[in-house]
């Protein structure tokens, strides 16, 4: 396992109630349009960097100064981005975030009442979407994801397990 797969890692799976038999049925990593602006300011710090050696020495340092401070934080978001999951299980959904402190934000599928799936122009045609759970609680740590990649199929994916857990009641065939 290399480095930024290790830091990248929340380790999803030690949240997981082996015990009563719940397994994974999809780990949801934020869409690459997440990361965009991380690159940007990456190159932008890439940029000052090679453009410091040019220019007076008395410049040159805050141009590295703040080529540093801006890679900095370029590698911050990234890895916030990075460790950031949404997990669909057979018996819950839950959130994984956080770089230096970790936060769990679980909802049960009997409590989610609706799911709203909000699809922007450009994410239409780049392929992602954002999920708004709708429960009886009025405030949750679980309301709303952003960037999902293939949103229908995962909404989707979520139907099909709330339905086979039997929480919406019975198939009734045409």
């Amino acid at each position: 396992m290399g480095f930024l797969a290790w830091v990248g890692d929340p380790k999803v799976t030690r949240h997981l109630l082996r015990e009563e038999g719940e397994v994974v049925v999809d780990e949801v990593r934020h869409h690459w349009v997440a990361f965009v602006r991380p690159s940007v300011e990456g190159l932008g710090a890439l940029l000052l960097l090679v453009w410091s050696p040019f220019v007076d020495v008395n410049v040159a340092w805050f141009l590295l100064v703040v080529a540093f401070l801006l890679a900095a934080h370029a590698g911050w978001c990234a890895l916030r981005e990075l460790r950031d999951r949404f997990v669909i299980t057979n018996m819950r959904v839950f959130r994984v975030h956080g770089v230096l402190s970790q936060h769990l934000a679980t909802m049960p599928l009997s409590r989610i009442l609706d799911i709203s799936v909000k699809k922007p122009l450009h994410g239409r045609l780049l392929g992602f979407g954002h999920f708004c759970f709708e429960s009886a609680a009025q405030e949750q740590g679980l309301r709303d994801i952003k960037y999902v990649g293939r949103p229908d199929e995962r909404d989707l994916a979520i139907q099909r397990v709330v339905q086979r857990s039997g929480l919406r009641g019975p198939r009734v065939p045409n």
